[in-house]
């Protein structure tokens, strides 16, 4: 028995090798973890590198997760498996896996509802690095009303450090916000649209070309890189205001 599970650990070591050097040291020197990219990878390649990660870091971060995988994930890791509630992204948390509380605060906003999965991704980023998050959805330029309040709550009494504005179609949103706020605003650009424009492409472009200064903006759909960058922003802050207090 012992053999076996010992050539079994051998053998997923071996592979590994052979198709993926996973960076246990990454949040260490940066302060982001490493991230599995699940998409085009096979379902033992991202089982193998989550192993892996789970072994030396205490968890594993996917992204892009398929219904066929989270259901693998859940057979090999046993109660260990949390998801964004679309089951986009997903966790595979080992007992000393938890990420410490931070102090950093960071608000999420989306244009629609179909744009909630990517900013769940986003959402699950800023938790990983110890971050809250406070979130509003579906509240876009094509009913600029719906705004007012959540933002509002975002800038109250314990204001956000950075928000996050999801949008696709037209992308007006990050925008908007980036003229209202004293605050850093991602822009994430998201891949809903029609015809001419459609695939994030209008959205992308609108937020480069914002009039409103203080908006950054990362690439079509990267919920990963809008969450990190968010974190960083929020983790700095806080750890500014701890020390000050």
């Amino acid at each position: 028995m012992f053999i076996d599970f010992h050539m079994h650990h051998f053998d997923e070591i071996f592979a590994l090798t052979q198709i993926a050097r996973p960076d246990g040291e990454r949040q260490k020197r940066t302060g982001i973890p490493e991230i599995i990219l699940a998409d085009r990878k096979s379902l033992p390649q991202n089982l193998t590198i989550a192993a892996d990660l789970l072994e030396r870091e205490g968890r594993a971060i996917l992204s892009r997760v398929s219904p066929e995988l989270l259901v693998a994930l859940q057979e090999r890791f046993p109660n260990q498996v949390e998801t964004s509630p679309s089951g986009f992204t997903a966790v595979v948390r080992g007992s000393h896996g938890q990420a410490a509380p931070s102090g950093g605060r960071v608000g999420l906003l989306t244009a629609g509802t179909s744009d909630i999965p990517i900013a769940e991704e986003a959402a699950l980023m800023c938790r990983e690095l110890g971050c809250t998050v406070q979130s509003a959805y579906d509240v876009g330029v094509a009913g600029l009303h719906r705004l007012r309040e959540p933002l509002g709550a975002m800038l109250d009494a314990d204001p956000v450090d950075v928000i996050i504005v999801a949008a696709g179609m037209d992308g007006a949103l990050p925008s908007v916000v980036a003229g209202l706020v004293d605050v850093p605003v991602i822009g994430l650009p998201i891949s809903i649209g029609y015809g001419l424009g459609g695939g994030g492409v209008a959205a992308l472009l609108t937020m480069l070309q914002s009039c409103a200064p203080g908006l950054a903006v990362v690439n079509i759909d990267n919920g990963i890189g809008a969450g990190a960058m968010a974190a960083l922003i929020a983790n700095r802050t806080a750890a500014a205001r701890i020390k000050r207090e």
